[in-house]
């Protein structure tokens, strides 16, 4: 017998209220008993009054709601006496009524006309208003307690007339015992209902102790809850945890707001994909806003409207200034609006802000537009009176939008001094971008042109950038000097973050003269930029011979910040081309080296150091890198650091865990091209040897070699490298040496030989699988005089692999006994430099020479190079080689144990011996190579054992024998 049935559930409407919702049903159970729930308009109070009745509702029971309305709604029973509750008792039609009404109910057939005929007889007039209204209260009380088991509903009761607010004080005052009375109220705040005219309540609830009172203010939903709700009105299982936070900022939590931005968005029928800015503002919160706002005082609007402007949590000072009220009327007007829930306060730093985003954009565009200016401008100087810290970039917005870009322009190259100044070179690059962009004058212009181009480096931010400085460089406004060093760092940034490797060198080269005529250690540092090679460069000889144009400027180069920085170049320069005079640049390098130049020199450093195989100095070198990059925040650099530090990982075999942190510097550096490729190759590498993963690994590879700009000598050749194995691991000799063709060419173009370690000896193998040893005989002397010389031992010890392979075929055509001695020199190199990889390849390489010459060796090679891949975890070679072994005929076990390495130490013992002779704890080695404390014990009491030592400070003597 219900005069309205409750709505089916909706999805995701319980998020952040099961508890209270089952708490309330129970309570409401209590008869008789008066449930008040309240919250802020959209907090969902309809929606939770809906779901507890129909939990609540029996088939037998009644149900009536009543629903009060604004004064001003214009329904002719508005502000009638009882309106809300005749309206609801109008509703009620169904079923028959109880024959026991008592005689007073007869004074309720003026009211409700469509019962008259079912009521008792009317009482006679009683001539006095007053009576008569008491009469009726009395009948409908008679009444509501002759319905038996009955919840009555009174929505919205801040908006209740006189009448029905003494019924409903006379109800809670003696209820029905079947009567559950609930009321529903708007209120910000949580409900005092002992107090009269507070909590949204207009009259106080003082119950006799027989009632059962349940009072539940519904409060906003967090950010999760915002994301739970957002889940279920989508029909998704989870919605990502930022869209959830910037939501719940949108909406403040509010259920009603959350669903409507949600119907209203473009293509919302699922979830929406790429969000950007602002959702749109919803026609429905827009008039819930407006309507409130309406009903203010004209002062109380003006505050509001300043609040609107101002955007942030103000002070009652700052809302006076902008208002351009006085201080007692704008107190007044404040407390006006905080009444209606216009805005809430105050916050923790005495501010008052509207509840949600969303609300400040509606009020935002209910302010006139020729006001607007105004009270930005108001805004913007009243931000430089009343805050103790400028908030720059709030006061350039205000100019902006007050028409005066050129003082928005100059507030925004204050903040980014300020940024630059903290070192957040993101943050001051941001916002000097934005000031090019007010238009500046001229020289204001070019002035943060400069500044801008100066702090890009380090920033990561993106093709705006480049953009903005070509645009200034076209003006041709610009001295020689500055023009110069714009196109100098403009080169810098498309060279390091935008992909464009050889434009890049171009524009470094064409700020060479400008930079002549007024700085020499400017033209000197340009030079020595260009000088550092890279596969997609200029050949080497170029960058010796622009190198050597630099150091010929030197001397006469009196800054000490620039003679510094060509120093670092030319130590860099000169590492990565193997040079052996590099370690005496590095020695040269000054001791005042620190900060953002010391994180670069020593990130560039490691990185040569590890392609060229130096592994101690690249520690060193990576060591002093993070020790610099720590102190200073800049983006791009903690991303050198990392991906350099994610590459030597990968080439020491340190593997475990390797690839998760791979994935994320993938994920974080997209928008550096260099690091992106190193991330996306060691990716590729890793779903190779460890997964298995063929096809994945070759999409991640070719990826990173479309990626990579420059590549100073780690991704064109692994990832060739590393497509011909699998080749070779297929039985495509033929399609392995079409994968390495295209970096061969480049090495050969730019005779970068000391950066072929990985690619040749695979090359050299393709090539004899393929048939073509003379081809393969002319590579290996390709390398052999590419790296004569240069200070390059991982090239050495590839080379060696390269004659073991060159050397075992000749044998094998000429018919001459087998020898492995190639072999184990080439394995001994590899593990002296710390790369068991590679170690391991080459056993495998050894045992299969063997095995094709019907050696037994060949096995217990074979096995020690399984061995030596699962101790890296590298599960496809291991796979490759227990496959070999069957095709010749061999039993494979799962592991053959350490006694497979007879009395010689296995790749990874000697790495931890190798360590452990440099002093290092056993906790130290483990973390350097990733392996458990126990490991590492086992390891070195084997090596003590093998090497016939009895202490770990006798271990380095023995190890080179």
């Amino acid at each position: 017998m219900n005069a309205e049935p409750s709505p089916p559930p909706t999805p995701g409407l319980l998020a952040g209220r099961s508890a209270l919702l089952e708490d309330v049903c129970s309570q409401l159970d209590r008869r008789p008993a008066v449930v008040v729930i309240t919250g802020e308009a959209g907090a969902g109070k309809s929606r939770f009054l809906d779901e507890l009745l129909r939990r609540t509702t029996t088939p037998d029971g009644v149900t009536l709601v009543a629903r009060c309305q604004e004064p001003d709604e214009p329904l002719p029973f508005a502000r009638l006496p009882f309106a809300s509750l005749i309206d609801a008792l109008s509703r009620f039609r169904s079923g028959p009524l109880p024959a026991d009404l008592a005689p007073v109910t007869g004074a309720l057939r003026a009211v409700l006309p469509d019962l008259a005929d079912r009521l008792p007889p009317a009482p006679p007039p009683l001539g006095d208003p007053r009576a008569e209204h008491h009469r009726v209260l009395r009948a409908l009380h008679a009444y509501t307690a002759s319905l038996g088991e009955a919840v009555l509903v009174v929505e919205d009761l801040q908006w209740a007339d006189a009448s029905t607010c003494a019924f409903l004080r006379t109800v809670v005052a003696d209820p029905p015992p079947r009567l559950g009375l609930v009321l529903t109220a708007r209120s910000h705040t949580a409900p005092h209902t002992d107090t009269e005219g507070t909590g949204g309540l207009p009259f106080p609830l003082r119950a006799p102790a027989r009632v059962t009172v349940v009072e539940r203010h519904l409060a906003p939903l967090s950010s999760v809850e915002t994301g739970a709700l957002a889940a279920g009105l989508l029909g998704v299982r989870a919605v990502p945890e930022e869209f959830a936070d910037r939501l719940h900022r949108w909406t403040g939590g509010l259920p009603y707001v959350v669903e409507e931005v949600l119907r209203g968005w473009p293509g919302s029928t699922g979830f929406p994909v790429g969000v950007v800015g602002e959702p749109p503002l919803p026609a429905s919160v827009r008039r819930v806003v407006v309507e409130r706002i309406r009903h203010l005082p004209p002062a109380a609007r003006q505050v509001v409207a300043a609040a609107a402007v101002l955007g942030e949590p103000a002070p009652v000072q700052l809302l006076r200034s902008v208002a351009g009220l006085g201080e007692p009327e704008t107190r007044r007007a404040l407390a006006a609006a905080l009444r209606e829930g216009v805005l809430h306060g105050p916050f923790r730093d005495g501010g008052y802000a509207f509840p949600y985003d969303l609300a400040r954009r509606a009020a935002y565009e209910a302010v006139a537009e020729p006001e607007r200016p105004v009270l930005h401008l108001r805004a913007a100087r009243a931000l430089a009176r009343h805050a103790s810290a400028f908030p720059l970039v709030g006061m350039a917005e205000h100019y902006r939008r007050a028409g005066r870009p050129v003082r928005a322009a100059r507030c925004l190259e204050a903040a980014a001094d300020r940024a630059a100044g903290h070192g957040d070179a993101g943050m001051a690059a941001a916002h000097y971008l934005d000031a090019l962009r007010d238009g500046p004058a001229p020289a204001a212009r070019d002035r943060i042109a400069l500044k801008l181009a100066r702090v890009a480096l380090n920033a990561r931010p993106g093709p705006q950038v480049p953009a903005a400085l070509r645009q200034v460089l076209g003006h041709h406004s610009l001295g020689p000097g500055p023009s110069g060093e714009i196109r100098l760092l403009l080169g810098l940034l498309l060279r390091n973050q935008s992909g464009s490797g050889l434009e890049a060198l171009e524009e470094i080269a064409r700020a060479v003269p400008d930079l002549l005529v007024v700085s020499t250690g400017q033209a000197a540092r340009a030079l020595a930029i260009t000088a550092i090679p890279s596969l997609k460069g200029w050949p080497v000889g170029e960058h010796r011979r622009l190198l050597a144009e630099a150091e010929r400027l030197l001397p006469g180069v009196g800054e000490e910040d620039l003679r510094s920085a060509v120093l670092a170049n030319r130590a860099t320069a000169l590492a990565l081309m193997g040079d052996p005079s590099a370690w005496e640049a590095v020695a040269d390098l000054p001791d005042t080296l620190a900060g953002e130049a010391a994180a670069r020199v020593y990130a560039n450093l490691a990185g040569a150091a590890n392609s060229l195989g130096h592994p101690e100095r690249a520690r060193a070198f990576q060591a002093r890198a993070w020790q610099a990059v720590r102190t200073n925040h800049a983006p791009y650099l903690e991303a050198f650091v990392e991906t350099t530090d994610v590459v030597a990982a990968f080439t020491g075999g340190r593997w475990k865990g390797l690839l998760g942190r791979a994935e994320r510097a993938e994920a974080q550096y997209q928008d550096v091209p260099d690091f992106h490729a190193e991330a996306l190759l060691v990716c590729g590498l890793l779903r190779l040897h460890t997964k298995g993963q063929t096809d994945v690994a070759r999409r991640l590879l070719e990826r990173a070699v479309r990626t990579t700009a420059l590549d100073t000598g780690v991704v064109l050749t692994a990832a060739a490298a590393a497509v011909a194995r699998v080749h070779l691991a297929a039985g495509r000799p033929s399609q392995a040496v079409q994968a390495v063709e295209e970096a061969l060419r480049q090495v050969r173009r730019t005779g970068a030989w000391a950066w072929a370690t990985a690619l040749v000896p695979p090359a050299i193998e393709a090539l004899i699988r393929d048939g073509r040893p003379g081809e393969a005989h002319r590579l290996g002397a390709e390398l052999a005089a590419g790296i004569t010389d240069r200070d390059a031992p991982a090239a050495r010890a590839a080379l060696l692999t390269c004659r073991a392979l060159l050397t075992a075929t000749d044998a094998s055509q000429s018919g001459h006994a087998p020898s492995d001695a190639l072999y184990v020199s080439a394995a001994a190199a590899w593990t002296r430099l710390e790369r068991p990889y590679e170690a391991a390849y080459v056993q495998e390489a050894r045992g299969l020479h063997l095995l094709a010459s019907g050696l037994p060796a060949g096995r217990t090679a074979l096995h020690e190079a399984i061995a030596a891949y699962q101790d890296i975890d590298a599960v496809w070679d291991v796979l490759r080689c227990q496959r070999e072994l069957r095709e010749h005929g061999q039993t494979t076990a799962r592991r053959p144990g350490a006694l497979g390495y007879g009395d010689h130490l296995s790749p990874r013992e000697r790495a931890v011996a190798h360590l452990a002779s440099l002093g290092l704890s056993n906790r130290e080695i483990a973390r350097e190579l990733v392996l458990s404390h126990r490991t590492v014990e086992h390891h070195v009491a084997r090596a003590l054992r093998k090497l016939g030592v009895s202490s770990r400070t006798e271990i380095g003597s023995h190890l080179g024998r």
